[in-house]
């Protein structure tokens, strides 16, 4: 398998070239389109990868589109749903830990496993639906604006909001903190923040989401007006 990037940084998308037999698994909408050697199989059952995202979500049905050169060599384009950047991230028996919404795609190879420790309450708090990117290939993790790469040694601290975090490695030690009491947590836009602790590596998105829906919604007209 062979990839590249084009429209980097601010409206990235991602070109996949896959060898006969080859396959990857990528997030529902994010095909934008796919040579005639590529089938497409829309499911719910493949292990590992489909099943663990379904336990995550309560036995919610997940689906999944995988892409399979077949006949000859193929290309799949693939885009996030919101302006920004992707990133690749090779794992050889490693785990990779993505917030939701930030898993793109994943190659053969990569299991998602929704077990994140004692955490996993809090990170509900937070509206994060953990995912433990597991195994040997490689994931693309799209971010909502620019992608920065935080990088902490021994002993080192450095504070995230929730809404900015994407991923993480499995290095890198965390715990999740309330900003503020109950009163200042609901009337303020920072409810809940990681605080990473070196060695390890963490990465975020420069832009937040939320933030931009709750601008247009001040700004849209109201049902009185």
């Amino acid at each position: 398998m062979d990839y590249k990037f084009t429209h980097k940084p601010s409206y990235t998308h991602l070109i996949v070239t896959l060898e006969p037999g080859e396959s990857i698994i990528a997030e529902p909408g994010a095909m934008v389109g796919h040579s005639s050697t590529v089938s497409i199989e829309t499911g719910t059952s493949r292990d590992g990868l489909l099943s663990s995202a379904k336990s995550l979500l309560g036995g919610e049905s997940v689906l999944a589109n995988e892409f399979t050169a077949e006949g000859g060599q193929g290309q799949v384009t693939l885009a996030p749903p919101s302006p920004g950047d992707i990133m690749p991230h090779e794992l050889n028996d490693e785990t990779l830990y993505s917030t939701d919404g930030s898993f793109i795609a994943g190659t053969d190879g990569i299991d998602i496993d929704s077990e994140i420790g004692g955490l996993k309450s809090m990170l509900g708090e937070a509206s994060i639906t953990p995912l433990a990117l597991k195994g040997n290939g490689t994931v693309f993790i799209d971010a909502y604006g620019g992608l920065e790469k935080l990088e902490l040694a021994a002993g080192e601290s450095y504070v995230l909001d929730n809404e900015h975090l994407v991923a993480w490695d499995e290095e890198i030690d965390y715990s999740v903190q309330r900003v503020g009491d109950l009163k200042s947590t609901f009337l303020s836009d920072e409810g809940l923040v990681f605080e990473f602790t070196g060695p390890g590596t963490a990465w975020y998105q420069t832009r937040d989401m939320g933030s931009l829906v709750s601008l247009l919604a001040e700004r849209m007209p109201s049902q009185e007006s």
